[in-house]
């Protein structure tokens, strides 16, 4: 689907886009949100500094104010995603098209790099990437990597996976290790139990891809990771983006690659 990132977002806004992000706006960063009452934002912007990998900070609202002026000046964070998820007290309570019934003037606003931001280079590449070519949601699986806390914030790492030939997986690392705002280089590679995982066909979030015979799962840490810190935080009330429902920015893919 060839849409501009303003686009992307004005139709999320009409209510007319509902659909996963992967491929969408390609050459633009897609970023996870998550929005918070202020008096636990410090807590959570302190989880995201000591855990850049799973959790790059793209940018930080001004309380009470929607807009994320550096990435998206313009855009509305209460209106401008496919899809969201409302938690209360650590739990999910409903997943819906629009939040602004329930904004508050004390929210602050999270976005975090997304590795859908560097598959449009592994394809220039000519890597394939697997659920696009499927067109599936990236499949994502809980592991037993534990994050560093920070206040009531604590996860284990999540993971996207996308599996690869063995001489695709040396040129990956090359490519995504420029785009560290989008969890850069894989955490690991093969051996999928090693890290906690027991069914690649049972994913945690998204979908089970085909792994062709001599393909080696590659895992990048995901900002998926977040939403398994809320539920442990429990904070009264807090808002996401649902899995793959990603927030598309005006931010080209490359502007923060080095």
């Amino acid at each position: 689907m060839d849409l501009s990132p303003a686009e992307v977002r004005y139709q999320c806004r009409q209510g007319t886009f509902h659909f996963p992000t992967p491929g969408i706006a390609s050459g633009f960063l897609q970023a996870n949100l998550v929005v918070l009452p202020r008096k636990m934002a410090f807590d959570f912007l302190v989880f995201c500094t000591r855990n850049p990998k799973p959790c790059p900070l793209l940018d930080v609202t001004e309380v009470g104010n929607p807009e994320p002026e550096i990435v998206a000046s313009g855009a509305d964070l209460r209106t401008d995603l496919p899809r969201y998820h409302i938690f209360r007290h650590g739990e999910l309570q409903e997943e819906v098209a629009d939040i602004s019934h329930i904004w508050q003037d004390d929210f602050v606003g999270f976005l975090v790099g997304c590795s859908f931001s560097f598959e449009a280079a592994l394809m220039d590449a000519g890597i394939p990437v697997r659920h696009l070519q499927e067109g599936k949601n990236v499949p994502m699986y809980k592991t037993n990597i534990a994050c560093k806390t920070a206040g009531d914030f604590s996860a284990p790492m999540v993971v996207s996976m996308r599996p690869l030939s063995p001489s695709d997986v040396i040129r990956a690392v090359q490519i995504t290790s420029r785009f560290s705002k989008a969890h850069g280089t894989p955490i690991h590679f093969g051996s999928p139990e090693k890290i906690g995982i027991t069914n690649l066909d049972a994913p945690d979030f998204g979908e089970a891809v085909t792994i062709a015979e001599g393909e080696i799962p590659v895992f990048w840490a995901c900002g998926v990771t977040t939403q398994i810190a809320i539920l442990q935080a429990k904070p009264e009330i807090a808002i996401t983006h649902a899995p793959g429902y990603m927030f598309v920015t005006d931010v080209k893919d490359d502007y923060f690659s080095w």
